[in-house]
C-alpha cells in the first residue's frame, strides 16, 4: 500500500463541512442553519465553489447567466436526452442527470466554456506580459485551428441573443465590464481584422463575467454545471405526457440509406 493512502487512512479530514445529525450542519466552517440561513441558494452554491462571498448585484448577474441560457427546446442535444427519457418512461432523476451529463459536450456546452476560460486567462497574462493580441491569436489558431467562444455552431452569424440580455442586466445592476470581458470583445474585433468572421458567442461571455469576479477557470466550470438545467424538466414532462415512444419517432423509410444492402448473418 502506498504511503499516500496510509496518510489518508482513518477519519476523513475535510475543510468543506460536515453534518452532525440532531445538532448542526457545517458548510465551509459556517453553521448552515445559523450563519448562512438567509443566504440565497446560488450565493451558497458559489460560496461552496469559491469560498468567497459576492455582492447581491454580482449574484443577480451570475443567476442571470443561468436564466438566459435555460431553453426548454427538446431539439437541443441535452434537452433531447431528457425528452427521450420521458418518452421511454424513465424517471425524472435519470432523465435530467443524463441530460446534464451530455451537456459536457466538445462542440457545445461546458468543454468549450472551460477552454474559453482557460484561453482568456492565458491571453490576458500574455498581453499583460507585452505580447500583442494579434500574435496571441495567430499562435492559438496555428496550434488549435479555432478560438473557442467565437463562432456559433448553428446556422447563423447573427449576434448571440443571450449576449445583449446579459449586458443589459449587468448595466441594470451597475456591474462594469472587467478586463476579461473587455478582452473577450477585443478578441472578436481582432479576429475580424484578421479576416476571421467569428462573432463572439455565449461561451466566451459566460466565463468572462465570472473570471472578472475572481473565479478560476475550474471554478467557472463548476459554477456553470447547472446552467442548462431549468430547460430540461419541461422537455421531460411534455414527452412523458405523450404516448410512450411518441417523441421524435422516425420511420426507416424516411431515411436515405446508401450503405450495403440487406445481408443475412451466417453463423460460422
Amino acid at each position: 500500500m502506498s504511503n499516500v493512502l496510509l496518510d489518508y487512512e482513518g477519519p476523513l479530514r475535510t475543510r468543506m463541512g460536515a453534518c452532525f445529525p440532531g445538532e448542526r450542519a457545517v458548510f465551509r466552517g459556517h453553521d448552515l442553519h445559523a450563519d448562512l440561513k438567509d443566504m440565497d441558494w446560488i450565493a451558497l452554491y458559489t460560496f461552496g465553489i469559491t469560498g468567497r462571498r459576492y455582492s447581491q448585484e454580482q449574484i443577480t448577474v451570475l443567476h442571470a447567466l443561468w436564466t438566459y441560457t435555460s431553453y426548454p427546446d427538446p431539439r437541443l442535444w441535452n434537452n433531447r436526452v431528457a425528452a427521450l427519457a420521458g418518452s421511454a418512461r424513465s424517471t425524472g432523476a435519470l432523465g435530467v442527470a443524463a441530460a446534464i451529463a451530455v451537456s459536457e459536450a466538445s462542440i457545445y456546452g461546458w468543454q468549450p466554456e472551460f477552454a474559453a476560460a482557460d484561453f482568456l486567462v492565458r491571453a490576458h497574462d500574455r498581453i499583460k506580459g507585452g505580447e500583442s493580441l494579434e500574435a496571441v491569436l495567430q499562435q492559438e489558431l496555428l496550434q488549435h485551428r479555432r478560438i473557442l467562444g467565437y463562432g456559433r455552431p448553428v446556422a447563423t452569424l447573427q449576434v448571440d441573443e443571450r449576449i445583449p440580455a446579459i449586458l443589459a442586466r449587468m448595466d441594470g445592476e451597475k456591474i462594469t465590464q472587467g478586463p476579461y470581458l473587455r478582452l473577450a470583445f477585443d478578441i472578436e474585433r481582432q479576429l475580424l481584422r484578421m479576416g476571421r468572421q467569428l462573432p463572439i458567442n455565449y461561451a466566451a461571455i459566460v466565463v468572462a463575467i465570472p473570471l472578472d469576479m475572481g473565479f478560476s477557470p475550474r471554478e467557472c466550470y463548476l459554477f456553470l454545471l447547472p446552467s442548462f438545467m431549468a430547460g430540461m424538466p419541461p422537455c421531460y414532462l411534455e414527452a412523458s405526457e405523450r404516448p410512450a415512444g411518441a417523441t421524435f419517432p422516425l420511420r426507416c423509410s424516411q431515411l436515405r440509406y446508401e450503405g450495403p444492402g440487406r445481408r443475412l448473418w451466417q453463423q460460422e
